[in-house]
């Protein structure tokens, strides 16, 4: 059973960018709430997709809330589409039970793959999504989740892969799907999840993670990139804020590979306000936005 209900209310808030700068407002979003059964249990998510009828097969990006969260919840926190100001992908955002991503492997996370593989096939029997474009975003443990889902595959292979403040699971170290673009934001100092890998500790769960840089260079492997790796320094925009970003990528890859390091940053996201609910945690980051960056990443790839 799958079933479309549209909310009152279907523009999210406004994101502030880095060094003080605003947004304009997208044109009005269709969202709405889509129920469909999967693995015998109702699941929910909200979708939001413009000019509907005008369009043929387009992009589908996947946005996973953190821990605790809701899709409504991470739709509000990254601002993709008022970032986006396009009508071209679908955004879709779904609910964790429990608000809870599993991280380790084994059934719950078996569950979670089928849900966000149905959602999938749900757009693509109706040719409403692109098949060789589907983009996965990650917010904390929603990112760490999006790392398993990516390397699963939701039906079809992942194109994109982009994760904020979070750490791909030790036990995906053999992680071999097919080359997609790969992007994550990694606070150096994060709290919750150590920079050098280890003892990932979530609210809603704990799990091994492998280190930033090591899971860049398993991307690396995977789209079979060149030994060369780059570091640039994004600009010091915000002095006060004691931190730097820095870009590392290889070169000669089939897809994109890159991570945003924030040398002295914490659970933050650079660019954003605190959350109240989970942050400030450890030091923050006001260089770049990093709603803007991943969008800009997905756009270049085809999103």
């Amino acid at each position: 059973m799958k079933r479309l209900s549209y909310p009152g209310a279907a523009m999210a808030g406004l994101l502030a960018l880095a060094a003080g700068f605003f947004c304009p407002l997208a044109p009005a979003s269709a969202a709405a709430r889509l129920t469909i059964e999967s693995g015998g249990i109702s699941r929910t998510a909200v979708v939001v997709q413009r000019d509907r009828l005008k369009l043929g097969r387009r992009p589908l990006v996947i946005v996973l809330h953190r821990g605790g969260g809701v899709g409504a919840y991470v739709r509000r926190r990254l601002g993709l589409e008022e970032i986006a100001q396009s009508s071209k992908p679908i955004f879709l955002y779904p609910d964790a039970i429990q608000g809870v991503w599993p991280a380790a492997p084994g059934a719950e996370a078996d569950r979670d793959i089928k849900f966000l593989s149905d959602l999938v096939e749900h757009f693509a029997s109706q040719g409403a999504i692109d098949p060789r474009r589907i983009f996965i975003v990650g917010l904390s443990s929603g990112g760490a989740f999006a790392y398993r889902a990516a390397c699963a595959g939701l039906g079809r292979p992942v194109a994109g892969l982009a994760t904020l403040i979070a750490a791909m699971p030790e036990d995906l170290a053999n992680c071999a799907p097919p080359p997609l673009a790969y992007m994550a934001i990694s606070g150096q100092s994060d709290p919750l999840v150590p920079y050098a890998g280890g003892r990932t500790t979530f609210t809603d769960g704990v799990f091994n993670s492998l280190p930033a840089e090591a899971a860049l260079a398993i991307f690396a492997r995977i789209n079979g990139c060149g030994a060369r790796r780059d570091e640039r320094a994004i600009a010091d925009r915000d002095k006060r804020d004691h931190s730097r970003a820095y870009i590392l990528s290889y070169s000669g890859c089939k897809a994109p590979v890159e991570l945003i390091r924030i040398d002295g940053g914490g659970h933050r996201i650079p660019g954003h306000r605190p959350d109240p609910q989970l942050e400030p945690i450890g030091g923050e980051n006001n260089d770049f936005d990093a709603s803007r960056a991943v969008w800009e990443f997905l756009r270049r790839n085809g999103a």
